[in-house]
């Protein structure tokens, strides 16, 4: 296969003897006696040559001219005789204030070239233009002053004009340009040539477009001020400051007649007054048939030499140098939309499309109300503005701000040397600007203030164009005093926390009782602490909880606009408040976790032996009769369904993870969490999408996952459970009909008891008896379950004395010496024999201890106090006797992942929205959430597993 590649060639690359062929794309060379032009896209004859023919390109003939007629006219086709000498190009020239005549008055080519002078004098006031060509009136000032076209000494000539030395001009000013970002300051060609005679023929004459171009080059020195200098600036200020007596224009103490309007003055706190005093006279809502969400931005166009160009909409892009949509551009002036835009744009293309610059003076546009249309000067806050060789502007202070009016996009002409021709050494460019709206506090009906328009400058150095990039960015912003909000958050932080502490300390007080001590001491300390971070947890969750849903409902359901969304700014302090949140509940879960694994527990078998069995004495070869053994499997079987139901909750994680991502970026729920006034749950492929609010997003997601999991909940405790199956009543049921109850402390002197003795007597039986027992149980031919006679109550919270603990621990000591399956394969028999008679000593021990055997440990049933209740506390100290307390709530559950489900949602909120904010993407989000909750459910498994196995001497190759 041929290919299809061609060499890249440049005008600039062809040389003098070379065009450009831009029908190959490519240099070719010139014929003879002929050289490049100036566009390189042709060739031309040398000097000392004419044209003889030219069909463009290189179909050019040339001819020398002869000796007598060494000169050639300007359109190259002729030769002709110049008597005052030759240009570099071979034409002919002339003396200053002379122009060239080559044909008469009728087109007939002369032999010899004219020098014609042009009449200064009274009558014609007259002389040669701009190129040589025609005679014309000389510029008024020369009249003015000298009554001729000459400026002679002492008169001064600057900048074309011509002006009277004694006139008390304006001082001389300085034609520099500092580019403080690059340390460089630059002797502009454009300030050389213009500030002089713009300076003076504003101060003499009050020059309109001298006034105009005089401030584009203070706008251009970035509007700086010092004392001592009289560049643009000072000389702008020397005008300002002499001419207060012509008055000022609309009633505006700042903008002086004949002057542009640049500054608003450096008093200090002005800015506060300009920007807060007054508010801006129209109102905006967001709904309703009054609604007005359109900004109308307009602006006043100059050109740098002070022409007034036209008025221009700030619709369609005029501010945005970053390409878009049309439709995305105007997105940016809907009110209540927070526009972004930001991109990398080349130094070459700037160049091309910003060779002149453009300055702006920018309006709001509103109505009157007598239908005459009005305009509100917009503020400018020049971030580069220096006053003193200081940057004043940098600060939030306002009252430290200088103010001004006029702007740019982009400098390409001051930063010129030596010759405007020239590309420049330095441009600048706004590659930042902002436009901020602020709410007026308390507002109802969606009044502002005046907004403000803050512009960023970069100073570029011109090294490669076409290889260098400057990123710029345009934004408008919506903003309302959140001092208010702030204070009433850290009054509900104070009070909140204040209560945490509170409910803390009496956490900590009932878990000191639970625990049989009565001594403060380090690990008190430590449990408050862990207890305290549990609670500001909550209190920092429902912060924030509601003040993202505050900003939901507010925000996007009001009709006139009375609140306005934080600032990425502003929302630092409510992002710290869901990382401490997130913080303090993962150290709670953890702490759960522990708690939990660490349980003991026990499960006492009621059953007892039936009769008697033959048993072969091993070593002795005889056989003797001893006590039937109780089957263990009955004990394996309801350890296996502890094990299940440790990790079981109280909602679906995996359909709460789904159903949360459904409804964000299926259903759109995602879009609320967008900057703009809009509660549409869909956006078009074509409009402009606003940047995320991050209050906004953990608002909606947390709105959503509080929502479903309070759905899910109901769903199953009223559907579910009492009609599909409910497995923590089963095990309480399978514990009855297995004969085993369960014994369970989760703190060292407090915990559950779930009582399962059969009332049958045996559950170690075949099928036909326990259908039997079954079918007596539900004809009430049966005792009742209960652990009272004649009563129902199998679940018990239990506060045991100080000694039955000490005599439990005694017994489980023994029990745990050796631990682990490879006990039964390793360990000795003595080893093993031990650990049954612990095991046998233990269940004998607890079961003699429910049927009141022991005296000294006796314990007594009481329902708890509704206060006790309600402050999970027990107000009873067991010091003789133990207390067993009626549970009708299965608070067993509280060692189990069921019983804690407020902490797990709450963590896993947290831990959304954790990696949300983060990477602003919900889908990963929802992938990492569910991974964390397999992760430490496998976690919670396995060591809840091993625990078991411990605490019970059950094997746990049996547990599946």
């Amino acid at each position: 296969a041929r290919g299809f590649s061609v060499p890249l060639q440049r005008p600039a690359d062809c040389g003098a003897d070379r065009y450009f062929d831009s029908s190959r794309l490519a240099c070719a060379p010139c014929g003879a006696h002929q050289r490049q032009s100036a566009g390189g896209s042709s060739c031309v004859c040398e000097p000392g040559y004419r044209m003889v023919s030219s069909n463009g390109g290189f179909s050019v003939t040339c001819e020398k001219c002869p000796e007598n007629m060494s000169g050639v006219t300007q359109d190259g086709w002729n030769c002709i005789t110049c008597p005052k000498g030759l240009t570099l190009k071979g034409n002919c020239k002339c003396p200053n204030n002379e122009i060239l005549v080559e044909r008469s008055i009728d087109g007939i080519l002369l032999n010899e070239a004219l020098c014609i002078h042009c009449n200064g004098s009274e009558q014609s006031f007259s002389a040669s233009d701009a190129s040589g060509s025609r005679c014309v009136r000389c510029e008024k000032t020369f009249i003015q002053v000298s009554k001729s076209c000459d400026c002679n000494s002492p008169n001064i000539l600057t900048g074309g004009l011509c002006f009277l030395a004694s006139e008390g001009l304006p001082p001389k000013g300085i034609a520099t340009v500092r580019f403080a970002q690059l340390g460089i300051t630059l002797t502009s060609a454009w300030f050389l040539k213009n500030l002089q005679s713009s300076a003076f023929a504003c101060w003499l004459y009050s020059n309109l477009t001298a006034c105009q171009a005089l401030g584009n080059m203070c706008v251009m020195n970035m509007n700086s001020l010092s004392s001592s200098s009289t560049d643009a600036c000072g000389l702008f200020q020397y005008i300002f400051v002499s001419t207060a007596r012509v008055g000022v224009v609309h009633s505006i103490p700042y903008w002086r007649h004949n002057l542009p309007w640049l500054y608003y003055g450096d008093q200090p706190g002005l800015a506060s007054q300009v920007l807060e005093k007054n508010h801006f006279p129209t109102t905006f809502s967001f709904k309703g048939t009054d609604k007005d969400v359109k900004l109308q931005f307009i602006a006043a166009s100059f050109d740098a030499a002070g022409n007034f160009l036209k008025w221009q909409s700030l619709e369609g892009g005029l501010l945005q140098l970053c390409p878009d949509t049309q439709t995305k551009l105007n997105a940016a002036f809907a009110f209540g939309t927070t526009y972004q835009q930001s991109c990398k744009i080349s130094v070459s293309k700037i160049l091309l499309d910003f060779a002149n610059p453009v300055f702006y003076d920018l309006f709001l546009e509103y109505n009157g109300g007598n239908g005459q249309q009005h305009l509100w000067a917009v503020p400018v806050l020049n971030l580069n503005l220096q006053y003193n060789e200081k940057f004043v502007n940098q600060g939030s202070n306002m009252n430290n701000w200088l103010l001004t009016r006029r702007f740019f996009l982009v400098d390409a002409l001051s930063g010129k040397e030596n010759d405007l021709g020239k590309p420049p050494r330095v441009i600048r460019i706004a590659s930042k600007i902002t436009i901020s709206i602020r709410l007026v506090s308390h507002t109802q009906k969606g009044t502002i203030y005046p907004p403000l328009i803050t512009v960023g400058y970069t100073d570029v150095l011109i090294q490669n164009p076409e290889t260098q990039s400057v990123m710029v960015s345009f934004a408008v912003s919506y903003e309302m005093n959140q001092s208010e909000a702030q204070v009433q958050t850290d009054i509900a932080l104070g009070v909140l926390g204040g209560l945490a502490v509170l409910w803390s300390l009496l956490k900590t007080a009932g878990w000191k009782r639970r625990t049989g001590s009565s001594i403060i001491d380090l690990q008190t300390v430590f449990k408050f602490l862990l207890l305290y971070a549990g609670d500001l947890a909550n209190v920092f969750f429902i912060i924030t909880v509601g003040t993202g849903i505050y900003w939901l409902v507010f925000f996007k359901a009001q009709q006139f606009v009375s609140v306005l969304l934080p600032l990425p700014s502003q929302e630092e302090d409510f992002v710290t408040y869901i990382a401490c949140a997130f913080s303090l509940k993962a150290l709670q879960f953890l702490h759960l976790l522990v708690s939990q694994l660490t349980v003991d527990i026990f499960f006492i078998d009621w059953e007892r032996p039936k009769g008697k069995v033959l048993k072969a004495v091993e070593g002795e070869g005889v056989t003797k009769s001893a006590t039937a053994p109780v089957s263990i499997w009955r004990t394996y079987f309801i350890a296996n369904e502890w094990n299940e139901i440790q990790t079981m909750r109280k909602i679906n994680p995996l359909f709460q993870v789904l159903a949360v991502l459904f409804f964000l970026e299926v259903v759109g729920f995602s879009n609320l969490a967008l900057m703009d006034a809009s509660s549409s749950l869909t956006r078009s492929s074509e409009s402009y999408v606003a940047p995320w609010s991050r209050i906004l997003r953990f608002g909606v997601s947390a709105a959503l996952w509080v929502a479903i999991a309070v759905l899910q909940i109901i769903f199953f405790a009223v559907f579910y459970e009492r009609f599909v199956e409910d497995k923590i009543s089963q095990f309480v049921d399978l514990c009855c009909v297995s004969n085993i109850s369960v014994f369970l402390l989760s703190h060292n002197c407090f915990g559950h008891y779930i009582h399962g003795r059969s009332v049958h007597g045996h559950a170690d039986t075949n099928m036909e008896e326990m259908n039997m027992n079954l079918k007596r149980e539900a004809e009430n031919l049966c005792s009742q379950r209960g652990l009272l006679p004649n009563t129902d109550g199998q679940t018990f919270q239990i506060s045991i004395s100080r000694k039955m603990r000490l005599h439990y621990d005694w017994i489980h000591e023994t029990l745990t010496r050796k631990r682990g399956p490879a006990r039964l394969l390793d360990s000795s028999a003595n080893t093993f024999e031990q650990s049954t008679r612990a095991y046998n000593a233990m269940n004998k021990f607890l079961s003699s201890f429910i049927d009141h055997v022991h005296k000294e440990m006796d314990y007594i049933v009481k329902d708890k106090l509704l206060l006790e209740r309600i402050l999970g506390m027990e107000f009873m100290e067991p010091i003789e006797k133990s207390i067993f307390y009626n549970d009708e709530g299965h608070s067993f559950s509280d060692v189990l992942y069921y019983g804690n489900e407020t902490t797990l949602l709450i963590f896993d909120i947290l831990f959304f929205s954790v990696v949300d904010l983060a990477s602003r993407s919900f889908v990963l989000a929802a992938i990492l959430t569910y991974l964390q909750q397999e992760i430490f459910r496998f976690i919670r498994n396995t060591l809840g597993q091993k625990n078991l196995a411990s605490k019970t001497l059950v094997d746990q190759r049996f547990l599946i």
